[in-house]
């Protein structure tokens, strides 16, 4: 099979270009022509793709992107696993995963400036241990629905994922591996570093909101 460490490297590696895939900014070209991060928050991701192009674009991006982590998670870290010097098939999962994030967040192909991932992380978890995404998927949509903010729903989100994989056990659901609780815990901090300017401008009132989406709106 070769040496392990050399498959290790490149299985890692693979998984970070297929995450680097530009999904929105391809989708920014082909339907307006356009650089997505010139326009609307400036971000490669499906949530400006959202608002500057539509509901159906972003559906195909945000695909696309949750494909793009759970395909190195669920499919190539399970076919080299045995090849590589890894004790834990977990562990690789989430080596996998994480470098296809890196690679949609620090694409390749576009300057190293892509998306928050997110996505890309969902498809991951989707991989690993998916009852957990429709619990994160309901505290994202809820929070977005009390604020009207994506970026607060996305921290919120990944914030709650630890409290999950620690709770649903308790109501019968197998328990989550040590790699991949250790990996919730520290997943908050990533998303909340991908949100930093989303913070900022949170912090000065220039956040845009999804008012269409809030159910209690503010009275003009």
């Amino acid at each position: 099979m070769g040496n392990p460490n050399l498959i290790l490297i490149l299985i890692l590696f693979t998984s970070y270009i297929i995450g680097s895939f530009p999904t929105s900014i391809i989708m920014g070209r082909i339907t307006r022509g356009i650089d997505i991060r010139d326009h609307g928050s400036g971000n490669a991701g499906s949530t400006n793709i959202f608002r500057v192009l539509g509901w159906k674009p972003a559906l195909v991006v945000i695909t696309f992107d949750v494909f793009k982590g759970w395909l190195p998670a669920s499919y190539l870290a399970k076919i080299f696993f045995e090849a590589t010097p890894l004790p834990d098939l977990g562990l690789f999962q989430i080596l996998c995963g994480f470098c296809a994030v890196l690679g949609h967040t620090y694409t390749i192909f576009a300057g190293f400036k892509g998306g928050k991932g997110v996505g890309t992380l969902a498809g991951m978890l989707i991989a690993m241990f998916p009852v957990a995404v429709p619990l994160c998927i309901l505290m994202f949509a809820t929070t977005l629905m009390l604020t009207g903010y994506v970026s607060v729903g996305s921290i919120i989100a990944s914030a709650s994922l630890p409290v999950f994989l620690l709770i649903l056990p308790v109501f019968g659901i197998e328990p989550a591996e040590l790699s991949l609780l250790v990996f919730s815990l520290l997943m908050p901090f990533f998303v909340i570093y991908t949100h930093r300017s989303n913070i900022a401008r949170l912090r000065n009132g220039e956040e845009n909101q999804f008012e269409k989406a809030m159910i209690f709106k503010k009275k003009s």
